[in-house]
């Protein structure tokens, strides 16, 4: 119980957080047609910002199947990465149905907060972790899915950029704590910045650009700021 409450609290920021980014999208499925249970149960069955806005997108434009199998493939590919290298943290009563939960609830807060973590990432902590977070994505889908068009567009908008002082918030005190995540973090930014702004990169998706900043960023910090194998991370419940 001790674990479950603690993953609750330190999911409830991520969860406020997603209450604000998921109330966008619930206006915008509102505006593109959608019923409000229609945009509630797209939020119910997913919990990926970036990949419920680009379905969104398609479904608009009345696109193929095809387009939105591979859309969603590249701009969710990267939570088969997280979930790859948050599943060697977990501890030992993670089987096989309890990581298929941790797959379906990792997000990009989700796995920062986990992976942050001291010690092995027990079952019920990463319960408590998604729970907030995804009562936070659903109801406020919901909630925008409900109210429609009421708010002004510059609110609408000023809501979908809590995500990212959201993201800001849990990255930045790991920096101050360790130089060499520091270094990895404006790696990966300058690296999203070549992509962005050099003409020969902007084809890349802004999926396959999070994977390469990522992965990149990653392997140049175990290559230059390996970690001793000797010291062992403490487990839950030991000092």
């Amino acid at each position: 119980m001790k674990q479950l409450l603690q993953g609750i609290k330190d999911g409830s920021a991520i969860g406020i957080g997603y209450f604000s980014v998921s109330f966008t999208f619930g206006l915008a499925a509102s505006s593109a047609g959608f019923r409000w249970w229609e945009a509630l149960l797209v939020s119910m069955m997913n919990l990926t910002s970036a990949g419920q806005f680009a379905g969104l997108t398609v479904m608009t434009a009345a696109g193929t199947y095809i387009e939105m199998a591979v859309s969603q493939f590249v701009i969710n590919l990267r939570y088969a990465l997280m979930s790859i290298s948050l599943s060697q943290k977990v501890d030992s009563g993670f089987r096989a149905g309890k990581k298929m939960v941790l797959g379906f609830a990792v997000t990009d807060e989700i796995f920062a907060v986990a992976m942050s973590r001291s010690g092995e990432v027990g079952s019920r902590y990463f319960l408590g972790l998604a729970i907030l977070p995804y009562l936070g994505w659903t109801s406020g889908t919901l909630a925008g899915a409900v109210l429609g068009n009421v708010l002004p567009q510059k609110v609408s908008d000023a809501l979908g950029l809590a995500i990212y002082g959201m993201f800001i918030a849990i990255v930045v005190p790991e920096m101050k704590k360790d130089r060499n995540i520091m270094k990895m973090v404006i790696l990966a930014v300058l690296l999203s910045c070549c992509i962005s702004y050099i003409p020969l990169f902007r084809h890349i998706s802004q999926g396959f650009a999070i994977i390469i900043c990522a992965v990149a960023a990653s392997a140049v910090g175990a290559v230059c700021f390996p970690i001793e194998t000797g010291k062992e991370e403490p487990k839950e419940g030991e000092s």
